[in-house]
C-alpha cells in the first residue's frame, strides 16, 4: 500500500513520542488536553513505517538497498 520511507531509528522515536503523547492525554486534565491526541499521527506512521509527508517531500530515512 505505502512504500516504507521511515528508517529504524526514526520509527522507534515516532512510536515512543506518539505513545507518550497519547498516554499524556489520559493523565493530563484541562481545556487543552485534547492536543495530546496529536500523538496518534507519529504513533501510526511509526507503526506503519510510512510517512505521507516524507513521501510528498521525497524524503526517506530508510537505508539504501
Amino acid at each position: 500500500m505505502f512504500q516504507n520511507n521511515v528508517g529504524k531509528l526514526d520509527r522507534i522515536l515516532r512510536i515512543l513520542v506518539g505513545a507518550l503523547l497519547v498516554l499524556a492525554f489520559f493523565m493530563v486534565e484541562g481545556q487543552w488536553s485534547w492536543l495530546y491526541l496529536i500523538g496518534i499521527v507519529p504513533l501510526v506512521t511509526g507503526l506503519l513505517g510510512s510517512c505521507p509527508l516524507y513521501a510528498m517531500l521525497g524524503v526517506s530515512t530508510c537505508p539504501r538497498q
